[in-house]
């Protein structure tokens, strides 16, 4: 940038996802050259980042206080008030050049508490809005809110011509998500050859053990794989609410000594290190993270075509294998036989997709943001 910038970063949490990893990269690079960085977690309680974070950045939590009794109906919307107070009164105390938000609660918000401050303010929608439907009154106000926001930020083009169908006078830009290669390891460890022996081969996912990571697609398709796969274990690195369902669909099936839960590992690239083959089996997606760390990693990934993704990510045939949605598990299932049997077309999707280190290479979608910040200067000016 050619000037250095007073930003402030706001994101709900930083105790992980993919928004919340990228949130970590802005502010490592915004604050690496050069500029001051704050970075604000809206929601929860205080918790170390997931994320490894420059020194230089300040790490703040949006007053608590405001957050009493969130279940008691008659309290709530003076809770949002008041949270909405606390936010307005921090971006008057910094008086940022820019305001950076992610996620779609934290954008209204971040919106309605700049309100007249004259901050350029930048909201980032990281997953594609017509496959994941929010509350009424929420979506309300993200179609009268966004078109105040100095810009949006989307990670497809699918998602551009969404707003522009449904938020038309929003000013929207496309920045895909860059890769995180190499990747740091945190807590917790968990190396892959305490659950593996040496001649295991290993198909990876990584995600959260909910619904739209689509699990059980993922291991019923498992459980039909042909018998000359039967040295192959499955392992599905996170933690989620689903996870006592996804343990009795997995003693169901007869998989518990094949399907492993180990939940979080802060060691993940060690986990792709070992894997011959990365499944994403997501039913809905923004831009997804692990499948980017996967390909950069050099592994043969498939996964699920849902709308916004996978698609701008895998060159189906040339680096991995896009599944259609429709096919369900046995699409899923006969993309894993064909690759899992065919080691050769696995060993060149597998050198095909360490190519994503440079089509997303996180200095090039650096200087996207960077332009931006730039751009919103000079919008504002």
């Amino acid at each position: 940038m050619s000037e250095t910038r007073n930003i402030l970063l706001l994101v709900s949490s930083m105790t992980g996802g993919g928004a919340e990893r990228v949130a970590a990269l802005l502010a490592n690079h915004w604050v690496a050259v050069g500029n001051q960085v704050t970075l604000l977690a809206t929601y929860g309680e205080p918790v170390e980042s997931a994320y490894v974070l420059d020194e230089r950045i300040t790490v703040r939590q949006l007053d608590q206080t405001a957050a009493i009794n969130r279940a008691r109906a008659n309290v709530r919307m003076l809770t949002q008030f008041q949270r909405l107070r606390s936010l307005r009164r921090i971006i008057k105390e910094l008086q940022p050049d820019n305001v950076v938000s992610f996620l779609t609660n934290v954008n209204v918000a971040a919106i309605l508490a700049g309100w007249g401050t004259g901050v350029a303010t930048i909201v980032s929608e990281r997953i594609h809005p017509a496959q994941f439907p929010i509350s009424y009154g929420l979506a309300t106000l993200r179609k009268l809110t966004y078109p105040h926001a100095t810009r949006v930020v989307v990670q497809t083009a699918v998602t551009q011509r969404w707003f522009s169908a449904h938020v038309a006078s929003a000013n929207v830009d496309v920045i895909p998500n860059p890769v995180a290669w190499p990747l740091a390891a945190t807590e917790p460890i968990v190396l892959p050859e305490s659950l593996l022996a040496d001649d295991d081969k290993l198909l990876l996912a990584v995600g959260r053990l909910d619904v739209q990571k689509g699990f059980a697609d993922l291991i019923a398709a498992f459980a039909s794989l042909s018998p000359q796969l039967d040295d192959w274990k499955l392992v599905i690195l996170g933690e989620g609410g689903l996870r006592t369902d996804i343990e009795t669909l997995i003693e169901s099936l007869g998989l518990a000594d094949s399907v492993l839960l180990p939940g979080w590992a802060g060691n993940v690239a060690d986990w792709y290190a070992r894997a011959q083959m990365f499944v994403l089996s997501s039913h809905i997606e923004g831009f997804p993270n692990a499948l980017l760390e996967a390909m950069s990693h050099g592994v043969a990934c498939v996964s699920y075509d849902c709308a916004t993704g996978p698609a701008e990510i895998i060159r189906d045939g040339i680096d991995g294998r896009l599944v259609p949605l429709a096919a369900g598990a046995d699409g899923l299932a006969a993309a894993i036989n064909e690759l899992g049997e065919n080691e050769e077309t696995r060993t060149q999707f597998a050198i095909r997709a360490k190519q994503v280190r440079q089509r997303f290479a996180p200095e090039k979608i650096m200087l996207e943001w960077d332009r931006l910040l730039e751009a919103t200067a000079q919008q504002l000016s």
